[in-house]
């Protein structure tokens, strides 16, 4: 039993009974932070680090506010991804274990419609699922939201960039008036403050720092050279010997090429990305989460949604093109107070990311695997600047004007014209992702009306 919350909490028996079947000892300072504070309708904003056990921050205070005793949606959780979407279900489904009555529903992009509308001929008291999903069976009117009592927004940032606010949106407009708000992320963007100042009363946001549970996490850049990231990937795994090495490309398509090198090699791999069936991802995610494979290669759909225990490697081919996707990247492994390592691997083209990455405060050694040992590389964070200033230049260059003459606040004025041609660049990444998201969704509209 977790005795320092029987001493200091008043929870329910069940609560309780939840946390001992979970086998907690004791609570991360996030969920301690949320169970005070949760169901005193008051809206909040959560900001904690990846792996400081955000899910149950929100699932202990639903044990406490559940009634199973009406035939109502009252809790409504949303993530931005199917995988996401699916772990927080199978962390859920272990509350009806002390509430049988319980009724949980899980509904994302891809899910069969006719299985989601047989499953739901009584309103689950929880629905969880992606925002596009919950959205679309709301308007047949195969959910109703009139009278959930509280919104759970998981990942909120990522839900934002991948461009969900109008799913969200329509739901929200139709739900009781004031519910209590919850939304969850790693990390305080613009494109969340501006949601919090739009849709939220009377908010309070809260920062969790949790020192206990920082990841304790080694980064090793390995240079390719004149070789493929799938080449110089096989050539060091006999240098190291993993539990579980989770492998992440850029893209689905890169996801797929690298699986099937490896697997021509006699590597066992799983893969685990967006562009599966829903099957097979369900079947990917159960694979992994009994540690039936030692190589997991996964794209970025699903660099949050994984979170088993026992990744004591990750493997990242080069950079993503938003920077903060490799922090959640290498996020997966130093969990709970153990030592992770991230190897990333890169060639020429990553050199830029490296360098923003090093000013970000992450430190990086450099090795390389040869003649079955492991040296020491020439470490590019310690480079001449001029080799990772090839963008800032090719940007300045795009700003440069024939005889032009200096101004006040020229500097000024050339900064912000930067800063502009990089925010259009972010905006049109994750454009990018909403049409993939989008596109998705509208082949599975349109499998169902054949």
């Amino acid at each position: 039993m977790c005795y320092n919350i029987l001493m200091n909490k008043t929870l329910k028996k069940t609560t309780l009974e939840y946390i001992d079947h979970l086998g907690f000892r004791e609570l991360t300072k996030v969920q301690e932070t949320c169970i005070d504070l949760v169901n005193g309708k008051k809206d909040l904003i959560v900001i904690s680090k990846t792996g400081t056990g955000k899910t149950h921050a929100y699932l202990l205070p639903i044990m406490e506010m559940i009634n199973t005793g009406s035939d109502k949606t009252q809790v409504l959780i949303s993530l931005p991804t199917r995988e996401l979407a699916y772990q927080v279900y199978e962390n859920a489904r272990k509350m009806i274990d002390v509430l049988p009555d319980l009724r949980i529903a899980f509904l994302s992009g891809g899910t069969d419609k006719k299985r989601s509308m047989a499953s739901l001929t009584k309103q689950p008291h929880i629905i969880i699922g992606t925002p596009g999903r919950i959205r679309d069976l709301f308007e047949e009117n195969v959910i109703r939201v009139d009278f959930v009592q509280m919104y759970v927004i998981d990942e909120a940032d990522m839900t934002l960039e991948y461009g969900f606010l109008e799913d969200i949106d329509v739901v929200f407009s139709h739900m009781v008036k004031d519910p209590e708000v919850l939304c969850f992320s790693a990390t305080y963007p613009q494109e969340l403050q501006v949601f919090t100042k739009k849709y939220l009363s009377g908010v309070k946001v809260i920062q969790v720092q949790d020192e206990k549970r920082d990841p304790k996490i080694s980064h090793i850049l390995i240079p390719c050279k004149h070789r493929s990231y799938e080449e110089t990937l096989y050539g060091m795994l006999e240098g190291f010997n993993p539990y579980v090495c989770l492998i992440f490309a850029n893209s689905k398509e890169e996801a797929d090429r690298v699986h099937s090198y490896l697997e021509e090699k006699g590597v066992k791999t799983l893969l685990l990305h967006g562009g599966l069936e829903s099957r097979e991802r369900q079947r990917a995610l159960k694979a992994l989460s009994r540690k039936e494979y030692t190589y997991v290669i996964a794209s970025d759909v699903a660099s949050r949604g994984i979170d088993i225990d026992g990744i004591t490697h990750v493997v990242s081919l080069g950079f993503p093109k938003e920077l903060q996707f490799y922090t959640h990247r290498a996020g997966r492994t130093g969990r709970n107070t153990r030592e992770g390592i991230c190897y990333a691997l890169y060639q020429e083209d990553d050199l830029e990311a490296i360098k923003k990455l090093a000013a970000q405060g992450i430190q990086f050694k450099a090795r390389e695997y040869k003649n079955g040992k492991w040296k020491t590389a020439v470490n590019p964070t310690a480079q001449k600047k001029s080799r990772f200033d090839l963008t800032e230049k090719e940007i300045a260059q795009t700003l440069k004007r024939k005889n032009e003459k200096v101004k006040p606040n020229y500097k000024k004025k050339k900064n912000q014209e930067i800063e502009k041609i990089k925010r259009k660049k972010k905006r049109e990444f994750i454009q990018s992702k909403i049409k993939e998201e989008r596109k998705e969704r509208y082949k599975a509209k349109a499998k169902e009306k054949m």
